[in-house]
Order: structure tokens, then C-alpha cells, then sequence
């Protein structure tokens, strides 16, 4: 835990008192804030105050007592309109902060200088963030992953010098944060996303924009027209910026000529490394995922043998085109966290011939978009309520069997893959969400993962946990 000592003795509110919100008033209590915490679900109190954590309706407290109001990144800081807590506070002009922003007083109060990686982007965070993190574990140092992956912010171990931080940033945690200043800061894209909570794309841009407008390195993915400008306007103002592309030459960064990481910079480009053969690390999308965590372990000091060494030995984000067994020439691939066709359509463009296991809850807008990688698919095995309507979209352009289940689909795809002649994978890519059949696709990865496992004459590349 990092004990919130920069709140001592002062009077602080907060609402939301889910996991990373009851963890952030147990940080705040540990380095001597005086807490009043609430939340509309009367469990979440109740396990609180359980916890000895001094609650009350924050609609009956004295505000003009308060020095700062922590808000749960959850809850609406603007759109649809601000919840009610966050009212309370503006009319009594109470700054509204979170957990990110409570971590980075910490560090300044504590170890300015330890290097802090913050990382966003509306596509391939958790994968960058998860590489970076283990390239800096794979090198030894010190390494404390969180934020909006893995564990809250303030459950890592406290700041000092050379322990090094890797913090994925929602837009809702960077809109309250507004001191955010990581050593490097990485913004990867910007397509529409969350605009019920934003209201516009420019305000979701403007605010991922404050994210590497704070950094002291700012690494900026410019393949979209958003990114772009903000990498030009963020440059203007002073930072040091480096531009990274999957699809054209930059001038200073690193981009992309298929598999091979080119770093260019003062004129010159040379190649870093080549992904090829690289499992975990296949295809367009995670080469501009690999350029970033390239980019930004380079500026924290990380030499390029320790950098490269880290890309080969990357085991992959769990349910994120992860290879979890081999049996001759079939790979199985987990990619449970495809959730929708936009989130498939990396993991379908990555392999040549596929035995594709799909379906769930349904999407709007089905899987017709994934349409031009059909021809990559050489028989699909249909799961869940969303069965009959993949069915009839893929027609008679792709073969299909309604499997039902993922175990019969499992069985099914293996057994045919089995008995093809080319390399081949069988990859579960689901473009639905889990809930029709499973709690949530953590759920569903561990479920296919177990099912390959039981497979006769197959070779794990993942450690697997029975029952899991």
C-alpha cells in the first residue's frame, strides 16, 4: 500500500467505495487523512465502515471542512451529467481528484525522480503496459504495475528511488488527475469511445491529451488524425516528443516496416529489433504496441540488449491473442478479450488459417464488419445466443457448425485442425461478450484455456491451474 501522507491530518471526502475506491480511503487513513467516505450501494458502506473506515452521507457533511473530494474514476465526473457528490463539491469549491492524482503528489512528495511509465490510448494499452512491465521485470529492477490493470494504484508498493512505475490510465482516472507527470508518457490512439461519459470525441481527446502533455518524454501514436495534432501541439509547447507509427516513416521515433521496429532520430534510422517469430507479439497492431514500450523503456534508461531481450521472452496479456498450447502444427490462441468485432479483427488478421470459435452475447453490429478476413478462416464453430446470427452473416462464404458450447466447439476445431495439412490455429476471438454463458471473458479464457488442456498430445506454453 502507498500510505497518502500528502492529506495528513486534513480532512478529505470521498464516493466509491468499490475495490480501487475502498482501497483508496484505506491509503488515505494509512498516511493520516481524516476520512468521511460514501457510496449509493449501502454494501459498500457497510463493508467499510467493517473495515474501520469513518462513513457518512456526504450530502449531510460540513464541505466547506474538506480540503479535497477523492472521486471513484466510475462515477460520472461530467456526462451525463455530474453525479451528485461531485455537485456538492464544486458548489463549495472543493478540488475533485482520484487515486492517479493521490499517487502522483506521493511521488512527488516522496521520490521525485523514480521513473514513472503512464500509459493510454483507446486500443492496446493493457498489452503495451503489460510489456513494459515485463521488460523492466525481466531486466531486475524494480517494477510496480497498476492502475487500470491488475491492482489499484495505491495497493503498489510506496515510491523511492529506482523502484519504477507502469500505470495504465483510463480517461476517466487522467480527468482526475490533473497534475498527471510521468517520466514518459504514452499516448497509443484516439477512435470514438465512452462519449456517454465524455459527450464529445475533441473532449475525450482533450483529455487524453493531458496525459502526455505532462510527461517529461511524451510518446505519441500519429496514425490517427487526433494523435497527430496533439503530438504537434504537445511538441509546441515544449515537451520532447517521439511520433510512433505502425504505418509510415517518422522522422523521430520509432515506426514500423512489417515485422522489423525501426528507431530513427537526428536524421538517422536504424533497425531496434524484429518482431518476427515473436508470438505473443504478431501483427500490425502490436508492433505499434511494441514501438511504444520500446520508446518508453529507452527513456527510462533501459539499454536496448535488456529492451530486446524482454520482447522475445514476453509471455503475452492473458486472453489477449495469447498463445496458451501447441499440438504439431495447430496453435491454440485465447483471445477472450475480443468482446466485439473491432477487438476481433486484430487477432483474425494475425494467422492465415484459422479455426475460429466465436459467439456470445451479441454486439451491435454483429460480425459483418470482419467480413474481408473471412477468407482467413478456414471453418468457424458457433457458441452462444449469438449463434444464429453469425450463421447467417457468414452464409456461404465461410464453413460453420453451430457448436453450442465452447467444450463441443473446442473438441470440434481441434479434431479439424488436427487433420489438416497446413499450420493452422484454433482460436477462440469471441466478437461477443461473455455473459450469456460465463461471468465475465476472464471467465471464458480460463474455461478454453482448460478445455485445450484436456486435449490428448498437447503441449501447454502457459502454467494452467485445475479448476481455474
Amino acid at each position: 500500500m502507498i500510505p497518502v501522507t500528502t492529506f495528513a491530518g486534513r480532512q478529505v471526502a470521498l464516493f466509491g467505495l468499490g475495490g480501487s475506491g475502498l482501497a483508496t480511503a484505506q491509503a488515505l487513513v494509512a498516511g493520516g487523512a481524516k476520512v468521511i467516505a460514501w457510496d449509493d450501494n449501502p454494501d459498500s458502506v457497510a463493508k467499510a465502515a467493517g473495515e474501520g473506515i469513518v462513513t457518512a452521507d456526504l450530502r449531510s457533511i460540513d464541505w466547506a471542512a474538506q480540503v479535497a473530494f477523492v472521486l471513484s474514476p466510475g462515477v460520472p465526473l461530467t456526462h451525463p451529467k455530474p453525479h451528485w457528490s461531485v455537485d456538492l463539491a464544486r458548489a463549495a469549491g472543493v478540488d475533485v481528484i482520484g487515486d492517479v492524482e493521490l499517487f502522483v503528489r506521493e511521488r512527488r512528495a516522496h521520490a521525485p525522480d523514480c521513473p514513472f511509465i503512464a500509459i493510454t490510448g483507446t486500443n492496446g494499452k493493457s498489452t503495451t503496459t503489460a510489456l513494459i512491465a515485463h521488460i523492466l521485470t525481466a531486466s531486475g529492477r524494480d517494477t510496480q504495475l497498476g492502475g487500470n490493470i491488475g491492482r489499484a494504484v495505491l495497493t503498489l508498493d510506496p515510491p523511492k528511488a529506482e523502484r519504477y512505475y507502469v500505470v495504465e490510465c483510463s480517461s476517466y482516472q487522467i480527468d482526475l488527475a490533473p497534475t498527471l507527470n510521468p517520466t514518459a508518457g504514452i499516448l497509443l490512439n484516439l477512435t470514438p469511445d465512452h462519449l456517454d461519459r465524455h459527450g464529445t470525441m475533441q473532449h475525450y481527446a482533450d483529455i487524453k491529451e493531458r496525459l502526455v502533455a505532462g510527461s517529461r518524454t511524451a510518446i505519441i501514436g500519429v496514425d490517427d488524425s487526433f494523435c497527430a495534432l496533439i503530438a504537434d501541439r504537445v511538441e509546441r509547447a515544449g515537451v520532447a516528443v517521439r511520433r510512433i507509427s505502425k504505418r509510415n516513416v517518422v522522422v523521430d521515433g520509432l515506426y514500423a516496416e512489417g515485422s522489423r521496429i525501426i528507431d530513427a532520430k537526428g536524421g538517422s534510422s536504424a533497425r531496434f529489433a524484429d518482431l518476427d517469430g515473436i508470438a505473443t507479439l504478431r501483427g500490425s497492431h502490436n508492433a505499434q504496441n511494441a514501438a511504444a514500450a520500446i520508446a518508453a523503456c529507452l527513456a527510462v534508461g533501459v539499454s536496448a540488449d535488456e529492451i530486446r531481450a524482454g520482447l522475445k521472452s514476453f509471455p503475452g496479456l492473458k486472453h489477449r491473442m495469447q498463445p496458451v498450447a501447441r499440438r504439431g502444427q495447430v496453435v491454440f490462441v485465447n483471445d477472450s478479450k475480443a468482446t466485439n468485432a473491432e477487438a476481433a479483427a486484430p487477432a483474425l488478421s494475425s494467422y492465415d488459417r484459422i479455426y475460429w470459435i466465436a459467439g456470445g452475447l451479441p454486439k451491435d453490429g454483429g460480425i459483418a464488419s470482419l467480413a474481408p478476413l473471412f477468407p482467413r478462416i478456414v471453418k468457424a464453430y458457433l457458441i452462444g445466443e449469438a449463434a444464429p446470427a453469425f450463421a447467417a452473416t457468414l452464409g456461404d462464404d465461410v464453413p460453420y457448425e453451430i457448436s453450442g458450447t465452447l467444450e463441443q466447439a473446442v473438441a470440434h476445431a481441434s479434431s479439424d485442425a488436427a487433420a489438416d495439412d497446413e499450420a493452422s490455429v484454433v482460436m477462440l476471438s469471441p466478437a461477443c461478450a461473455s455473459f450469456d454463458q460465463y461471468k465475465n471473458f476472464e471467465v471464458r479464457g480460463d474455461a478454453f484455456v482448460n478445455n485445450v488442456a484436456g486435449l490428448d498430445g498437447v503441449t501447454m506454453l502457459i502454467e494452467t491451474k485445475k479448476g481455474s
